[in-house]
């Protein structure tokens, strides 16, 4: 009996012996195991330049309102600064139908642009469909100034009285001496921090149901210092500019570019503000008439109605179809067109002529 009980004994201790090197062997390989840790990623919605429709890149922000910045066009003042930097430019028509450019900027921060000049009263049917931007502009008549003050959400900056941002670079004389920095406009309205809404849609290629046709570009006559033509680049996928034959093109000899061209034919009356020595009347578009409108992109246009259904809302370009007519994702020219003003569609070869009230025809012109 105790032989047994000693025998019992000792096989107890040896089980204990194995259960305890077994256990002391399974957590050894346990901790000698790599551990893998499962990544977690949240994949952020892309953010888009809310007047370009194109993706945000580095360095650029959309946390501010829209910069309209009045550029002059006169022959003497080109090349201009930064307008292949702006989201947006319209082109509008001054005394005599010359013309000058209200560029728009929201995601790039050009540091040179200009020249700056004064105001127009058709500034304010354009700083109206930018939600509340900041504008800059080197002063105007009275009436003028007054209007803008009390006719539009703009945060006005009159250049002339804020010195302090003025740029003037050697080498160039009055009255298209004056520039700035972008970042130094938004900075006198640092609090407004709320992106513009977007007064375009996108697509990245044309619907066939409005209707497209191929053309090589444009020509609008509006004077003989704006005797003008855009030039479809199909190399470069964007519309060059022409002003009576000779590309225009930044300081550093780059051509003026759009990804579209939005013609808008607008009735005009004239007065009752003198704006010039030689008793030039002002230009007074009526934003809220519609009219026609002709849309450039990818190297078609586009032919449709425009409306607007107030000063404070964007102008809808419709196609023949009833369907608001997206652009191509990038910068946009808006030609206002006055309706007595010459315009045609370049062509290769056509045989059609269209009839609007804003004069546009088809030709086989090529750009000079």
């Amino acid at each position: 009996m105790k032989t047994s009980t000693k025998f019992k004994t000792v096989t107890i201790l040896f089980s204990l012996v194995v259960l305890l090197a077994a256990c002391s062997s399974t957590h050894a390989k346990s901790l000698s195991q790599p551990v893998t840790h499962i990544a977690t990623t949240t994949t952020q919605p892309p953010v888009y330049c809310p007047l370009t429709g194109m993706p945000l890149q580095p360095g650029q922000s959309i946390n501010r309102p829209a910069l309209a910045v009045k550029i002059d066009n006169y022959p003497a003042a080109r090349p201009q600064s930064a307008l292949n930097q702006a989201d947006i430019v319209f082109e509008e028509p001054v005394e005599g139908f010359i013309t000058r450019f209200v560029a728009v900027y929201n995601c790039n921060s050009p540091t040179f642009l200009g020249p700056i000049r004064s105001a127009r009263y058709e500034d304010i049917g354009i700083l109206d469909q930018l939600s509340s931007p900041v504008f800059v502009h080197a002063g105007g008549i009275a009436p003028i100034m007054s209007l803008i003050k009390s006719d539009t959400s703009a945060f006005n900056i009159n250049i002339l009285a804020n010195p302090q941002i003025i740029i003037h670079p050697a080498g160039k004389v009055p009255p298209d001496s004056t520039y700035m920095s972008s970042l130094s406009a938004w900075s006198m309205d640092s609090n407004d921090t709320t992106p513009p809404s977007p007064i375009f849609i996108y697509s990245s290629s044309i619907p066939q149901s409005f209707n497209p046709s191929a053309v090589t570009g444009i020509h609008i006559d509006y004077s003989y210092t704006n005797d003008e033509t855009w030039q479809w680049n199909a190399t470069d996928g964007v519309w060059n500019l022409y002003y009576s034959g000779t590309e225009l093109t930044d300081p550093s000899g780059n051509p003026i570019t759009a990804n579209n061209v939005v013609v808008q034919n607008v009735s005009v009356t004239f007065g009752p503000w003198i704006e010039d020595s030689l008793g030039g009347k002002e230009v007074v578009p009526n934003f809220l008439s519609g009219g026609p409108a002709t849309i450039l992109r990818n190297g078609q246009a586009i032919t449709g109605l425009w409306s607007r259904s107030s000063l404070n809302q964007p102008t809808k370009f419709i196609g023949s179809n009833g369907q608001q007519i997206p652009l191509s994702p990038g910068r946009t020219y808006i030609e206002i067109v006055p309706n007595q003003v010459k315009q045609n569609l370049l062509t290769v070869p056509s045989t059609t002529s269209v009839s609007t009230s804003g004069s546009t025809s088809a030709s086989n012109n090529s750009v000079p």
